[in-house]
């Protein structure tokens, strides 16, 4: 799917769901605190994500972030790896020369 048709897929899903809840447009921008252009806006595939996540809170579907976005996960070979290296020096601060004070000798 192109970027287009994946918005205008997310605003349509936003439609229904605002549909579903038997909300008008005006209603759900009262609600969010947002403008009817933002709502018509988001519903038509445009908008901030800001405004996406204000609209989907107040249409109770935040939880559907969780499987649109999973949270990555460590796998456990990577734990290992990480667990087992100690950091055994300090880097100091390479490459800067010290300069000495000139004294007035």
């Amino acid at each position: 799917m192109t970027d287009k048709a994946i918005g205008a897929e997310i605003g349509a899903r936003i439609k229904a769901l605002r549909l579903r809840r038997n909300y008008t447009q005006q209603h759900l921008a009262d609600a969010t605190a947002v403008s009817l252009n933002v709502i018509k806006g988001l519903e038509a595939g445009r908008g901030k994500l800001s405004s996406l996540i204000a609209v989907l809170r107040e249409l109770e579907a935040l939880d559907g972030l969780e499987q649109f976005i999973p949270i990555p996960e460590i796998s456990p070979l990577q734990l290992a790896r990480q667990q087992g290296k100690r950091r055994q020096r300090a880097s100091g601060s390479r490459g800067k020369k010290e300069t000495m004070e000139t004294s007035e000798w």
